[in-house]
């Protein structure tokens, strides 16, 4: 149960590197928004998510059903660059961040597949 430990605990102390900043930093990351609450909103449920990540990484194998969970939260980031970029509605930098949540995503899964079902 290393790998699995390992991953997810990697992934929810990056992921805590990586947003809380954004908290503080909303004038420089993106244009005047509309609607501030949908960039706070997304920075609020990731950081759910990092919570649910070092969770998960104290027992993965338990923990196992909400791995799925985790998979899909990294995919819908990387769907919605992809996506973004692909219409041309994106800076050129942001897919990398796409192709980062990628690999955590592919991580998961694969401590996914090294835990054993309960």
């Amino acid at each position: 149960m290393r790998f699995p430990r390992w991953i997810f605990a990697a992934a929810g102390v990056y992921g805590f590197v990586t947003l809380l900043p954004l908290y503080f930093l909303e004038e420089r990351v993106t244009p005047a928004l509309n609607h501030p609450e949908h960039y706070y909103g997304f920075i609020g449920a990731a950081l759910a998510f990092q919570v649910l990540f070092l969770i998960v990484a104290r027992d993965p194998q338990r923990l196992r059903p909400a791995m799925p969970a985790c998979i899909l939260e990294k995919l819908t980031w990387v769907v919605a660059l992809a996506w973004l970029w692909s219409q041309g509605r994106l800076p050129d930098p942001l897919p990398l961040f796409g192709a980062i949540d990628l690999i955590w995503a592919g991580l998961f899964a694969a401590a996914y597949l090294k835990t054993k079902e309960v």
